[in-house]
């Protein structure tokens, strides 16, 4: 727990420091990781921890809302591997990661994932102007693999979650029992999509400007 609470901590300080070095500035910082690492737990804790002091100055903003459509995954034959990179709108997140940077909307709704029924909702989130600390987390946002690369010099910082592939599985597999799947459904899950996807993430990164182990 202490470990954990430390990296909140870290990343709150970061972001603040990064705001007020840009003189109030709206700020990107990416978090990323691979499934299970708990990158969503982190960007959620890291903006309640700033909004309690400043409310209102951070927000996240989930990459997860850039799934393809299943209609559309069914048509590219990708639905069984949902969650592999080609299966996110890139280049869609890419134009919103630069909507929120330029800040020039009084407010900006963004997609965000419902994984109760595994579907986006269309304007789930609202940011406003005045939200001056933005932390994007997702899977992808540092991979070095077009169109993916070319996200990260968008960001004004990246953090990479790092976690053994040991804990991965045990992670996922809680994860996947809490939604009420089968045995087999949670196998083809974690050995056909989520595990190689991590491997992936973890192999296939551009170096972040901080690690964090969870």
């Amino acid at each position: 727990m202490a470990a954990i609470e430390d990296n909140i901590s870290i990343l709150a300080r970061e972001a603040l420091r990064l705001h007020a070095g840009r003189g109030g500035a709206r700020v990107l910082l990416a978090i990323a990781g691979a499934p299970g690492s708990g990158k969503s737990t982190i960007a959620e804790a890291v903006a309640d921890s700033i909004n309690r002091d400043r409310p209102g100055l951070a927000a996240v903003f989930p990459m997860d809302g850039y799934h393809y459509d299943d209609h559309v995954l069914d048509a590219m034959g990708r639905r069984a591997h949902k969650g592999a990179p080609d299966t996110f709108d890139a280049h869609g997140l890419r134009h919103m990661l630069l909507r929120l940077k330029e800040n020039a909307e009084e407010t900006i709704a963004v997609p965000v994932f419902d994984r109760q029924i595994e579907i986006a909702r269309a304007g789930g989130r609202l940011i406003d102007r005045g939200t001056g600390i933005i932390l994007c987390e997702g899977n992808y946002l540092l991979l070095r693999q077009p169109p993916w690369d070319r996200l990260k010099p968008i960001f004004d910082f990246a953090v990479f979650v790092d976690v053994t592939q040991a804990e991965l599985r045990r992670r996922l597999t809680e994860r996947w029992q809490g939604y009420g799947l089968s045995p087999e459904q949670i196998r083809f899950k974690l050995e056909e999509n989520d595990l190689p996807n991590g491997v992936a993430i973890i192999e296939g990164s551009a170096d972040p400007d901080l690690r964090l182990a969870n």
